[in-house]
């Protein structure tokens, strides 16, 4: 599913008109991102969490020139499933 398949479907569940389902999938979306940017956790119980993961830097190798290189230390989000996502998925 993508964001347009996710405004039809929040325009036919809900009854909304197209640009208002837009305005409420783009709302939930931004305060989605700011959250994540500010390093909160977001927690959808049964459903999931996101949660900024931080990554030290380190020493790796380039595989083409055989050369190490200094790969700098990052944030990245991530993703975890909940009990009841993974229990509906592993059928």
């Amino acid at each position: 599913m993508n964001k347009l398949e996710l405004i039809q479907a929040v325009k036919e569940r809900t009854g909304l008109r197209k640009q208002e389902a837009c305005g409420v999938v783009k709302l939930f979306f931004e305060s989605f991102t700011e959250a994540m940017l500010n390093g909160e956790r977001i927690e959808i119980r049964g459903f999931c969490s996101f949660f900024m993961k931080e990554y030290a830097g380190y020493t790796g190798r380039n595989p083409k020139t055989g050369k190490n290189v200094q790969v700098s230390a990052k944030r990245l989000p991530f993703f975890k499933p909940g009990k009841e996502l993974r229990d509906r998925v592993d059928y």
